[in-house]
């Protein structure tokens, strides 16, 4: 018998197994809880709201109103609208008050559903038997949306617990009259209909597709916080503005241009301005592309544009300097294995100049 098959719920070994090693690595919407190690004062009582997750991403606060001993990855039934819904504690303790503040939900808002009890095995077979219907209830949805007409796609359908209530999750680019379809879903299912409208990237992240560097599409795999992407951000990382390379699998630009967005701003804060045209005895060279990490940036002379020269950051800084005391170098190029001995051998030049002058 393992932890997780275990039916003491006092055990505290159980309880530190499920946090930190089941349930953490089992799914990507779970939150680590790096408050559990640290002991609460004894004049502080433990809160009493737990964060519980439901199908994909949706997760909603409940209280504890009866003091349940409740650990993450518990099932548990909670107050729904109408009837009860079935799901999983996902973060207890001192952090689930953390993130009310960051989401500004008061915790003493009436507001707040309440946790009924653990779930029993009549309750969770009801649960498993509505979510085998979720997959058909889908496909007969689209095909009723498809004879009235209606520009939308469903794209998920999750059942509440209790079997009483579907909502129904679709796309759309404009704006939808639905009334007519939520009186045929209800005579079809004998539920109540709520229809929620996401954008394509929670599509994305709910039906899963591979990306162009060959692994699963973040979204669906970790991701959880969509942020807005620019075409700036491709813009600084020097990517090419090929609208069919810059979008994913959702049609929007990659997520991914995020993640080093902000290490190229700071690097690049340490090149010169690029717009500058570098002055040489050999002639004009206009900037083409950088090498942000090696700290290259390649020019061309106006004479020999399809020939590209690469140029380290610190000679063209260098040369600028010249160029602003009205001096030229003989070439903006130097030999790699002497940029050394090159750069003193300007330096030398520029004094000597500066003497004859």
């Amino acid at each position: 018998m393992n932890c997780f098959d275990c039916t003491s719920r006092d055990c505290s070994y159980r309880k530190t197994y499920l946090n930190k090693k089941y349930y953490i690595n089992s799914n990507k919407f779970n939150t680590l809880n790096w408050l559990d190690d640290i002991p609460l004062p004894e004049s502080k009582e433990f809160f009493d709201i737990v964060e519980v997750r439901f199908k994909n991403s949706r997760k909603d606060f409940f209280k504890n109103i009866n003091k349940i001993n409740l650990a993450i990855g518990d099932i548990v039934a909670v107050e729904a609208s109408p009837g009860h819904d079935i799901g999983t504690v996902s973060l207890i303790g001192e952090l689930v008050r953390i993130k009310m503040k960051i989401n500004e939900i008061d915790e003493k808002s009436e507001e707040i559903k309440k946790i009924y009890r653990r779930a029993r095995q009549i309750d969770t077979d009801k649960w498993s038997s509505v979510k085998g219907l979720e997959i058909s209830t889908m496909y007969k949805a689209r095909e009723i949306a498809k004879n009235l007409g209606l520009t939308m796609k469903i794209c998920d359908v999750e059942y509440q617990g209790d079997g009483t209530k579907a909502i129904f999750y679709y796309t759309a680019e404009e704006r939808v009259d639905f009334r007519e379809l939520i009186k045929i879903l209800a005579d079809e299912f004998k539920v109540r209909i709520e229809m929620k409208q996401i954008g394509v990237r929670q599509e994305s992240s709910k039906l899963g597709a591979i990306g162009s560097c060959g692994r699963e599409v973040c979204c669906s795999t970790w991701l959880t916080d969509f942020k807005s992407v620019s075409t700036n951000a491709a813009r600084v990382q020097q990517l090419s503005l090929n609208p069919q390379k810059l979008a994913g699998q959702c049609a929007k630009l990659k997520c991914c241009f995020n993640y080093e967005f902000d290490c190229y701003v700071d690097t690049l804060n340490d090149f010169p301005d690029n717009s500058v045209v570098l002055q040489s005895k050999k002639g004009e060279a206009v900037y083409q592309k950088t090498d942000v990490f090696k700290k290259i940036m390649w020019y061309s002379y106006k004479e020999e544009p399809d020939t590209l020269i690469e140029v380290h950051v610190d000679r063209v800084k260098k040369i600028m300097e010249m160029n602003s005391k009205g001096q030229k170098p003989d070439k903006i190029e130097i030999e790699k294995e002497n940029d050394e001995s090159n750069i003193l051998k300007d330096d030398k030049n520029e004094t000597n100049m500066t003497k004859n002058f």
